[in-house]
């Protein structure tokens, strides 16, 4: 395992013992730099109107379309630093 991704495993957990719960917009920016840096890029078809919180997360992981999981991971880990 990378020291990277060592790190990004653990602001993961991190992000899970914040002392104040992040605003939505943060949030879905965490959320997609979470899946920018596991999955790549977004492949998914967008969701319909119907589904509100869906289309967010679809949208906030298409914003981080084209950059590298190695910098997803490292804007994640300073989001997160920034939070604590």
């Amino acid at each position: 395992m990378t020291e990277l991704k060592a790190r990004f495993d653990a602001a993961v957990a991190n992000s899970k013992n914040l002392s104040e719960r992040p605003d939505n917009a943060t949030l879905l920016k965490l959320y997609g730099l979470y899946k920018q840096g596991y999955q790549g890029d977004n492949g998914d078809p967008k969701p319909g109107f119907g589904d509100i919180v869906a289309r967010a997360k679809w949208e906030a992981w298409n914003s981080c379309k084209g950059m590298a999981a190695d910098a997803a991971m490292q804007h994640y880990i300073d989001l997160i630093e920034s939070l604590r």
